[in-house]
């Protein structure tokens, strides 16, 4: 049981992590589908 609650806290972490890293590296969906050329209304 305590191996799979330092899974799930390790997956959380994995998840949190990934989420700021790749935002802050300029992958977010919205960056990568657009470009100058796109006009988004």
């Amino acid at each position: 049981m305590r191996a799979m609650y330092l899974a799930f806290a390790a997956i959380a972490v994995i998840a949190v992590g990934a989420w700021y890293g790749l935002n802050e590296a300029g992958f977010s969906s919205a960056e990568r589908s657009s470009g100058d050329a796109v006009r988004l209304d």
